[in-house]
């Protein structure tokens, strides 16, 4: 486990070893792990947030499989859901926004793959999720305010779902000087979008609409309904 994600871990009895992995390179991880295995131990690799994403278990699984160790992936919540969660909001809002781009932005960790920089990823406007942000929001304004509009809409949660926790709603032109005056420079997820905004009941989505309600009903009883008459 990284200490900067459980700052204060707990073992329970009769786990015979805890070892913080932050400061500890991928092939000394896995020569643990192969080890573990070798002398029959059950290990639980923690990652926080959900392994599918910026967790780099897909190497670690490709050296393991290498070695003959079998693993298994236990989902866990997302950051960005978590966050979600903190802010009491969808983020996919009829008639605003039924997308969310998932990024992060390129700084101590791996280069972005081409056609994936910010500024070229803004240009379709959808909702953004932005991982490992918080030091970069400069660039993150001015690469998206010509797409978004300098006035549009971000909320930033740090730490989600814990004690810690701070969230930090503001236009995008002030994103830097509000997360500055916060202290937020890490572990925080960053939205931008319109959808932050949007008055849910502006526009009720069509699935529980009286309309598709009737749809089913007459199709479940076999017959067509008014609006699917020829």
């Amino acid at each position: 486990m990284a200490s900067s994600q459980f700052p204060n871990p707990t073992t329970p009895r009769d786990l015979p070893q805890q070892i913080n992995t932050a400061r500890m390179p991928l092939d000394e991880i896995v020569s643990l792990l192969v080890a573990a295995e070798g002398h029959g131990l059950d290990v639980a690799r923690l990652h926080s947030g959900d392994p599918s994403l910026y967790s780099a278990v897909a190497e670690q699984q490709r050296r393991l499989h290498d070695h003959g160790v079998p693993t298994q992936i236990v989902p866990g919540v997302p950051a960005f859901a978590a966050a979600a969660a903190s802010l009491g909001t969808e983020l996919t809002v009829p008639g605003v926004g039924q997308s969310l781009l998932i990024t992060r932005i390129a700084t101590l960790s791996t280069d972005m793959p081409p056609g994936e920089t910010l500024a070229e990823l803004a240009s379709s406007g959808v909702t953004l999720a932005l991982h490992l942000a918080a030091r970069q929001t400069d660039a993150i304004v001015a690469a998206l305010a010509p797409f978004y509009g300098p006035d549009c809409p971000t909320a930033t949660v740090a730490f989600a779902s814990r004690d810690e926790e701070q969230i930090v709603r503001c236009p995008l032109h002030e994103l830097p000087r509000a997360l500055a005056d916060a202290g937020i420079v890490r572990t925080a997820v960053i939205f931008v979008g319109r959808v932050l905004t949007a008055d849910p009941a502006a526009t009720d989505s069509y699935l529980y609409s009286a309309a598709r309600v009737a749809k089913i009903r007459d199709t479940q009883n076999g017959h067509l309904g008014p609006e699917n008459a020829p």
